[in-house]
């Protein structure tokens, strides 16, 4: 292909995260760069074609950046030469029928997670991907977070000495939708839409585990409503089916064992929305969305529990911040970056269909621990592709 421009159906580009993060801040921010540099020292530029079912939506967001392209025909998209790439960020319920589509017409695929509603029909995407040769990849965007790169460069350079476990907290408040307006849509609430907080976030905590500390072995989790009625868009009351919270303890391969916090009913009284601990025999860290604290063995203090006399020491007095050494873009942008030049010049992208089928292995393994109330072991989806 050379240094052709590589065409990108974008489906879903009306909604937040298509809009915000997967165009502007990507593709139209790479536009802007020039394309992406490739290793030869060449550099590919991107065309957009957005794709949609609400042409007047459509046509605004073209107009206003200067897009060329867009259609509410998505099947003539796929049978349109000029376009190699499909990228989803349609509803989850959506997904699996339009990347079928999309790997029968030949094209690689870059989607959204969860790439499925259920681990099989995941499975099924990443068989059909391989027996189509077609190249395919899965948002992984929580690992080139400033925070989690931080950590990452801890665990590579030996700090923690033996890491015995990580303990994350996430969430926030979501209004109901009454009084104040709710920040997120109201499909999110809704099971029957493929809402819930579980099927969302826990293919996001697998990837993370997994890239920094090792397989997830095995769940046990609770999920629950918290708030069974919410306002929709038009201020209509409804029944909110899904999960919005979910509390999870994940055994990793290596003896590490993490618990995960998720909720959107929940106040924040941390420094940002995600923060995760980790402990190890020579360090611990806490790290979050762009900020990552320490604390060696040698600096760490020598409570002793009084419950009889206040406690003057500032414990948090005691950590060091990780500084902000290296340059750091918007991660998604950064993982475009690496799945064109996976597509153009076949650099390596580990973050495929098979990684995306592990992330909803674990979000039914939740969701099926916390209906039974027991631990529910991990099978590797990996070899379940490979034996099928």
């Amino acid at each position: 292909m050379g240094t052709a421009p590589l065409g990108i159906v974008m489906n879903g580009v009306t909604g937040r995260m298509g809009y915000r993060q997967h165009l502007l801040r990507s593709i139209l921010a790479i536009r802007e760069q020039g394309g992406v540099l490739l290793s030869t020292g060449e550099r590919v530029q991107v065309r957009p074609l957005l794709v949609g079912r609400r042409a007047a939506a459509l046509q605004e967001i073209a107009e206003r950046h200067g897009i060329e392209d867009w259609t509410t025909d998505l099947d003539a998209a796929l049978a349109d030469d000029r376009w190699q790439v499909y990228a989803d960020f349609q509803v989850t319920s959506a997904r699996v029928a339009a990347i079928r589509r999309a790997i029968a017409a030949g094209k690689d695929v870059y989607t959204e997670k969860p790439t499925a509603e259920t681990h099989a029909e995941a499975v099924e995407l990443a068989e059909l991907a391989a027996a189509a040769g077609v190249r395919n990849g899965v948002v992984h965007d929580k690992l080139f977070l400033p925070g989690l790169l931080k950590l990452k460069r801890l665990l590579d350079s030996g700090f923690f000495g033996q890491v015995l476990s990580v303990r994350g907290e996430f969430g926030y408040w979501v209004f109901e939708g009454g009084w104040q307006p709710a920040q997120r849509p109201s499909w999110n609430y809704r099971a029957e839409d493929g809402g819930g907080i579980v099927v969302d976030m826990f293919p996001h905590w697998n990837y993370v585990l997994e890239d920094l500390f090792g397989r997830v072995e095995s769940v046990y989790a609770k999920a629950t409503t918290h708030i069974t009625s919410r306002v929709d868009e038009r201020g209509e009351p409804y029944a909110a089916t899904a999960d919005d919270a979910a509390y999870g303890i994940f055994e990793l391969e290596g003896g590490v064992v993490a618990q995960i916090n998720s909720s959107w009913a929940v106040r924040v009284d941390r420094g940002e929305l995600v923060e995760f601990q980790v402990d190890g025999t020579h360090g611990s860290a806490v790290a979050g969305l762009f900020g990552c604290r320490i604390q060696p063995r040698n600096a760490t203090p020598k409570p002793v529990w009084n419950p009889d006399v206040p406690d003057s020491r500032d414990y948090r007095a005691g950590w060091l911040e990780v500084p902000d050494n290296d340059p750091v873009e918007n991660g998604f942008k950064v993982q475009w970056e690496q799945f064109v030049r996976h597509v153009v010049e076949d650099a390596p992208h580990p973050y495929d269909f098979a990684s995306g089928a592990r992330g909803v292995r674990l979000a039914e393994a939740g969701l099926e621990s916390s209906r039974t109330g027991r631990r529910v072991s991990i099978q590797d989806s990996d070899a379940e592709v490979a034996t099928r």
